[in-house]
């Protein structure tokens, strides 16, 4: 044998690699801890978010204020089986998919209970309307609607 073959046989001969400790398992024990934490931070808390939107959707009635996933402002007028009516103006209401809500503030009545629990938001100077800029009629024409968190 030449030396060339003889250098490419002793490099294509790999000693045998050692296994890991703990055998075939051990090697998966990473994995498996990661997944729990990625359960435990991510997945199950969204799990509960929806769960409580949804009941949210569900027991929504009448009269409950809601914002939609575009971001529309409305008070809920008719509720169907699949689809909810929302008043956005005196004249103008819209009916969405009940999928389509992100948020269900409620009537005023019921949010007084809850309200003790969590503090009012409070007000910005943007949100304090202007001497100048205020119209009477306008403001007694639309219904105010505040975000509670």
């Amino acid at each position: 044998m030449n030396t060339f073959e003889t250098i490419f046989y002793l490099i294509g001969q790999t000693p045998e690699a050692p296994s890991p400790p703990g055998g075939a398992f051990g090697g998966l024990v990473p994995f498996i801890l990661i997944f729990v934490i990625f359960y435990f931070l991510l997945i199950r808390p969204q799990k509960q978010k929806q769960k409580k939107l949804q009941l949210q959707v569900d027991a929504m009635r009448t009269g409950d204020k809601v914002i939609t996933a575009g971001g529309i402002h409305g008070l809920v007028t008719n509720v169907k089986k699949e689809s909810v009516t929302v008043k956005v103006d005196n004249n103008t209401r819209i009916e969405f998919e009940k999928g389509s809500i992100a948020t269900v503030i409620g009537n005023k009545n019921a949010s007084k209970s809850q309200s003790l629990a969590t503090p009012e938001p409070e007000e910005t100077v943007e949100s304090q309307p202007q001497k100048n800029e205020s119209n009477d009629s306008e403001a007694g024409d639309r219904d105010n609607f505040q975000r509670d968190r």
